[in-house]
């Protein structure tokens, strides 16, 4: 018998309908008002609003219903339909309910200004409805379901449908705005990954060395670090080579610089940032 977990279901409740609102909010306020089209079937929507007063709101959830039923038919996995689907609804439900409480115009004249806000807050709202386990339907979904049916990447896919919005709000609104779309979707998935992933706290350091005793030695006594080591050949030499692998935060990467340079200053050593790390000495993984 299946039986709801609490501790799951809530923080994902409370992240989908959260999220829903505020990008709700952000339609409202930014896009509408400075005719900036957001990505996917919401783009569309604006749009029309734009040339025939149609609802927002209700052009997103029919728009949406098409592309939901869809994602049940060819990929399963009901709850990430039945998660989509409740933040559609509730997204635009709060377009359509909200707006009359609004100035029409907008929180600012300066169009610019609106189309970087537009971009945080609209990725604030997806980031917050994908940790829920849910998207805002539209490309997402419909980049999903291509992918399946014909094999085709999900950037590509996003890249294509995001470049139609701005197209048409190019040739139905006008070039300005569709210039202006493209500030605010860039924007958007800065913050929706920044959302997902927080911010970078880490570095990670791959050291290709031919004293790896010595170097792990001098990294653990100084910041406390483990490391994880393996054996190579270098293919231009063919000589043994040691690779060694350590992640640290982002204060200590001085200090890694400083200790490996004084231990094995031929050592070759790139430095990646990361966003987050899971175990040990980091964050702890979440069940």
């Amino acid at each position: 018998m299946y039986r709801l977990n609490w501790r799951i279901f809530v923080p994902r409740l409370f992240n989908t309908t959260i999220g829903a609102f505020i990008g709700a909010l952000g339609v409202i306020i930014f896009f509408a008002p400075s005719n900036i089209a957001p990505s996917g079937v919401s783009g569309i929507a604006v749009i029309l609003n734009r040339l025939i007063e149609t609802p927002i709101g209700a052009v997103i959830l029919l728009g949406n219903i098409p592309i939901l039923f869809l994602a049940y038919r060819m990929l399963g996995g009901l709850s990430a339909v039945l998660w989509t689907s409740y933040a559609v609804l509730i997204y635009s439900l709060a377009i359509d309910m909200l707006t009359p409480f609004f100035p029409t115009e907008g929180v600012s004249q300066n169009i610019l200004l609106n189309a970087i806000f537009a971009g945080v807050i609209g990725g604030f709202a997806g980031g917050l409805i994908l940790r829920g386990g849910g998207t805002l339907g539209g490309t997402s979904t419909l980049a999903r379901i291509v992918q399946i049916r014909f094999g085709i990447p999900l950037s590509s896919t996003g890249l294509y449908v995001n470049i139609l919005v701005v197209g048409l709000a190019g040739v139905f609104i006008n070039w300005e705005s569709a210039l202006y779309s493209l500030v605010a979707l860039m924007m958007e998935g800065i913050v929706t990954d920044y959302i997902l992933e927080g911010p970078s706290i880490i570095r990670t350091a791959t050291i290709i060395t031919e004293h790896p005793q010595a170097v792990s030695q001098a990294i653990f006594d100084h910041i406390q670090r483990g490391i994880t080591g393996w054996e190579a050949t270098g293919m231009y030499t063919r000589q043994p080579r040691h690779i060694l692998f350590v992640t640290v935060s982002r204060p200590q990467i001085v200090d890694l610089q400083r200790i490996v340079a004084q231990t094995d200053p031929d050592a070759f050593v790139v430095i990646s940032q990361g966003h987050i790390a899971y175990g040990k000495g980091f964050k702890q993984i979440s069940k």
